[in-house]
């Protein structure tokens, strides 16, 4: 049993298991964002290797109850070095009917729900849209399939809290903490950190001490009711996981991202000044950013994401490190700003955390639709530099080559992260800063060498600040006369202008390592991907290897310009696979510029792919039984051949 769970050895049985994926859900206000968090932080800090998912409502307000406005929180944890959140549930809490309805499709057969059997009620069971009369806790098809335990959490912990003081709105607000309690006890999980998470918590808001009390309590008599009730026969251990040496935290992509641009500032001795307007699902970068005041950080909340951007583009042209974020509406809106950066060759860092669209879409599920956006979603031959990481601890690193990138080339560069990258969290290997190149900045000082578009070796133009003396010079986004920066409009020189802005990104390749494929160099497939889908490809193409399958992976971080050896490692393989959150642009791209006949597997389900989906596409393409038509089903864990 793990120190600090209070209650000695269990009397009940211990089974030792190598993971397991829980699902906290219940209505957006039942806490189970928190609860989520709280088990997570706790499972980090045992030593597990852990991987999230939180899945949050579409609707700002969905009316309480209703499948609509069920919020869920998804961990996995292992023993093990992981890469995803999990494919299958291994054990739901369900906090209402809603939750319940929403979220048992994907437990698996056998596995353990448990049920606030106080909510599954008359009203609460219309309210989630099931006939009347009808309970699934009663029905067959369930309690034959699952592990189905009623708790009454909500009673349970009205009856704890009864000399609370606290009045029933706020006593209800606590059942959240007997669930997760309750489900520490299950996983052999200490409770001390939440306890102490609870004490922080409240001592820093002006609310009196019985709510940080009642809280701990109820998490104390879920803990004690898992311990005490002969309703659970089993609880389950997994022990710690064997890997890097070093000290960790748990991070989300957002705050990965927030770090990184203050390493970057701080590395090439530049504010980090960033601009923009709320948006889903990247707001928590600016709430991140808001907190570093302290590191020369300044954020700005401007009117609209118009407005923003070009407050970027103008501490970026007064010399300092422009940075503004959005997701794709708010793309959509900067489009013809970025052009001007473009134009007027200035650094800006624009950070996309992709969403479901189009429109406003699913604006708090995930997807890879904005790639060709951000290709190509400007007027003219507009040519920048597109990052992608890969999971939310490498948000950091994008962030400080973004803005190396952006520095060294004179270049807007966007970095496309996306809902489940920025929501989700993993361990991070804290890093030590004094391994970091610093980023050189180099500004002009002497007028008489000075040329507004004279270029240096990377063909980026000087950059030199307003108010340097002598140096005084024009900027807009009528085009310009190469070397002096007069307004032109010579046919000549626009088409050379042109070159030269495209020229300047392809050069960029020259800085980026030469991708090097995940398993054999060459072989039968090779399994292309970006972003997000990377836990997924990478533990699909290690399960398809360990069968005997001749798989590799190679997963891109740079997607304008692509690394200069991507056309050779894609003739190395006889088939590529390109598994892609939306209808299959990058495979468009690479069909476009390698002439190589890609397949995708595309899924649009405002959901990150299950190890399982890609597994099935891989078979169906070393078996050669790839059809015309490949599509994923929702929630049936399988690949549709039509």
């Amino acid at each position: 049993m793990i120190a600090g769970s209070e209650t000695g050895a269990s009397a009940k049985d211990t089974q030792k298991i190598a993971s397991a994926v829980v699902r906290f859900a219940g209505d957006s206000g039942d806490g189970m964002q928190l609860a989520g968090t709280q088990f997570t932080d706790t499972s980090a800090a045992v030593g597990n290797d852990v991987a999230t998912l939180p899945d949050f409502p579409a609707e700002i307000r969905a009316p309480a109850g209703t499948v609509a406005g069920v919020s869920g929180f998804q961990i996995n944890f292992a023993d093990a070095e992981i890469h995803t959140p999990g494919d299958v549930v291994n054990a739901l809490i369900a906090m209402n009917p809603a939750a319940f309805k929403a979220h048992i499709d994907d437990v698996e057969q056998g596995g353990i729900v448990v049920a606030n059997d106080s909510e599954f009620n008359k009203i609460n069971l219309k309210k989630a849209g099931y006939p009347e009369g009808y309970n699934p806790l009663d029905d067959e098809v369930f309690t034959q399939k699952f592990k189905i335990y009623r708790v009454p959490i909500t009673r349970l912990n009205e009856e704890a809290l009864a000399d609370s003081g606290l009045g029933s709105k706020d006593v209800g607000r606590c059942k959240n903490m007997f669930a997760l309690g309750l489900i520490y006890w299950m996983y052999d999980r200490p409770i001390d950190q939440t306890t102490s998470y609870i004490d922080n918590y409240f001592s820093k808001k002006k609310k009196m001490p019985q709510v940080a009390a009642a809280n701990i309590n109820a998490l104390k008599s879920g803990f004690y009711f898992g311990e005490t009730t002969e309703m659970f026969p089993v609880r389950y251990q997994v022990a710690k996981a064997t890997i890097t040496p070093g000290k960790y935290r748990k991070i989300t992509g957002n705050e990965a991202l927030t770090l990184g641009l203050v390493a970057a500032s701080k590395l090439s001795e530049k504010t980090c000044i960033y601009c923009t307007y709320p948006i889903t699902p990247a707001s928590d970068i600016l709430h991140s950013l808001a907190a570093m005041r302290n590191y020369g950080v300044k954020t700005y909340q401007a009117e609209d994401e118009i407005a923003a951007v070009c407050a970027a583009i103008g501490v970026s042209f007064a010399g300092q490190m422009g940075v503004t974020g959005t997701s794709g509406p708010g793309l959509a809106l900067k489009s013809e700003a970025i052009g001007l950066a473009v134009m007027t060759e200035l650094p800006l860092i624009i950070v996309n955390v992709q969403r479901g669209g189009p429109s406003t879409g699913l604006p708090t599920k995930t997807e890879q639709s904005d790639l060709l956006q951000a290709m190509y979603g400007r007027n003219g031959d507009c040519p920048l530099v597109v990052l992608a990481p890969q999971s939310p601890a490498d948000c950091f690193d994008t962030a400080i080559e973004a803005v190396r990138i952006a520095f060294r080339h004179m270049v807007p560069v966007i970095i496309m992260s996306d809902g489940y990258i920025a929501n989700g969290a993993e361990p991070w290997l804290l890093p030590d800063p004094t391994t970091f190149e610093k980023i050189k900045v180099e500004h002009p000082t002497d007028p008489d060498s000075f040329e507004v578009y004279g270029r240096d070796e990377n063909l980026a133009r000087p950059w030199a600040p307003p108010g340097t003396p002598g140096l005084e010079h024009r900027i807009g986004g009528l085009e310009k006369e190469n070397i002096s920066g007069n307004v032109s409009y010579d046919p000549e020189n626009h088409q050379e202008m042109t070159n030269l802005r495209q020229a300047k990104i392809q050069k960029v390749a020259e800085f980026i390592a030469p991708v090097e494929p995940h398993g054999d160099g060459s072989g039968d497939l090779l399994v292309l991907g970006w972003g997000g889908t990377y836990g997924s490809i990478i533990t699909a193409v290690d399960r398809a290897r360990a069968a005997g399958r001749s798989v590799s992976a190679v997963h891109l971080r740079h997607l304008n310009p692509l690394p200069s050896n991507i056309g050779d490692v894609l003739k190395r393989f006889k088939k590529v696979l390109i598994p892609e959150l939306n209808t299959g642009q990058l495979r468009m791209i690479i069909r476009d510029r390698f002439l190589v006949d890609a397949k995708g597997l595309n899924k649009v389900q405002g959901k990150p792919f299950l190890v399982e989906e890609i597994e099935q596409a891989i078979e169906l393409m070393v078996d050669n039984r790839w059809p015309d038509r490949v599509s994923v089903i929702p929630r049936q864990h399988k690949v549709s051949v039509d």
